[in-house]
């Protein structure tokens, strides 16, 4: 029987749950991550060389696609994709506003006009009724963002997108790993943008990627990370030319080798690390089941989830408190817990630029009042999930109304 001072609060003086801080997200680097990043190291190449070739090529295949174009971050991952398309001044763009502000930002950086989408109040994946409504003649692309990594309802997005001669984009830097009726996160969308940061599923340090079936636009992209030139210095000396030239503006978006063979060797662990943050959240889900105040984000029988987070909502109501108040306990008990996301038209720049205002995604707005992040990552262990579980018992219980 739990004593008064364990149920006590340590942000009120009690004993922790646990001492030391359990990060949300961390990534996992074994031996064999390391030695194939130190054989690039010795070799001749350590940019623009083989390797990239190499885990484009054991990209797309992992996800079915045709094509896969290696660049130096996620946002670079879309920038790329919006330079492909085509995207300029006065063109518009659909987004759910529940995403990292880069999914915008990427519009933005080539003079297009994000459109800010809302979400489905139980999955907080954007709403294909919303993105309807807000289709206009300037709509070119309509981005759906796998948030939390379950993949968005494409099959809903691609009806609109064919029905109005759309682009559809996938933001899946949440979801490698994830299926959607049966297909995977990479080859559901004509393009499909991953990030590898070290709390995503898979990492590179710094990385990221773009799927299509399109070998113009990745002919496109590849120049365009490349400073808009038309080939390599790896390629050039294949040729025995020092020729080359620059027919569009681009940026300096390369992705190392010794990264690439990072990012090859944790490619092949994507099954198994997505299994094991699908059994912690397994975990989560029968433990908040019946737990008052909380409620875990809805998951679709069409779809599979990889988890690079695990949200839930709280139910204020039920509760005393507000979410601060439930993120400062939590984070006192050695839970380091996070909130994903701002809504994007919250952020100043948007207010200023754009003269977006509360109220244009109203279930959005209403979900960021109540989200948490709870760690999810392979490193974890089931100790670790008890904890997170133990330390959300006691601050549900505290603050129960």
């Amino acid at each position: 029987m739990s004593t008064q001072a364990e149920t006590q609060l340590a942000v009120e003086g009690g004993p922790p749950v646990r001492n030391d801080l359990l990060p949300y997200g961390g990534q996992t680097i074994r031996e064999d991550d390391i030695n194939a990043v130190a054989d690039v190291l010795r070799s001749d190449w350590l940019t623009t060389g083989p390797m990239v070739d190499a885990f484009e090529k054991d990209f797309a295949a992992f996800v079915g696609a045709e094509e896969a174009v290696a660049v130096s971050n996620g946002t670079a991952a879309l920038h790329a994709a919006m330079h492909a398309v085509g995207v300029g001044p006065g063109d518009e763009v659909i987004v759910p506003t529940l995403t990292f502000a880069a999914t915008a930002n990427s519009v933005v950086f080539q003079g297009g006009t994000p459109v800010f989408a809302d979400v489905r109040p139980d999955t907080l994946l954007i709403d294909p009724e919303d993105v309807a409504k807000k289709i206009t003649e300037r709509t070119k692309i309509i981005v759906g963002v796998d948030y939390a990594g379950q993949p968005c309802r494409y099959d809903e997005l691609r009806q609109l997108a064919d029905a109005h001669d759309l682009v559809l984009h996938d933001d899946a830097c949440h979801a490698i790993g994830a299926e959607f009726n049966g297909r995977p996160v990479g080859a559901l969308a004509d393009f499909n943008t991953f990030s590898f940061h070290p709390v995503k599923n898979m990492t590179t340090g710094e990385g990221g990627m773009i799927t299509t079936d399109d070998a113009e636009a990745a002919r496109r992209m590849r120049e365009f990370r490349n400073h808009g030139i038309t080939t390599t210095h790896h390629e050039r000396s294949e040729q025995g030319s020092w020729f080359y030239e620059m027919p569009d503006l681009g940026y300096n978006y390369r992705l190392t080798d010794f990264q690439c063979a990072l990012g090859r060797s944790q490619l092949a662990k994507v099954p198994e690390w997505t299994e094991r943050r699908q059994a912690i959240a397994a975990q989560y889900d029968e433990a908040f089941a019946s737990l008052d105040g909380i409620q875990p984000l809805h998951m679709r029988e069409d779809a599979t989830c990889a988890y690079h987070l695990y949200v839930v909502q709280l139910n204020l109501d039920a509760l005393s408190v507000d979410r601060s108040t439930v993120f400062d306990a939590l984070r006192a008990e050695g839970i380091g817990v996070n909130v994903h996301y701002i809504p994007v038209h919250y952020h100043p720049f948007y207010r200023k630029r754009f003269d977006t205002k509360e109220g244009l995604c109203p279930n959005a707005e209403a979900a960021y009042e109540r989200i948490l992040t709870l760690p999810v990552f392979p490193r974890m262990t089931d100790g670790d999930v008890r904890d997170t579980v133990n330390a959300v018992e006691k601050v549900m219980a505290a603050y129960r109304a």
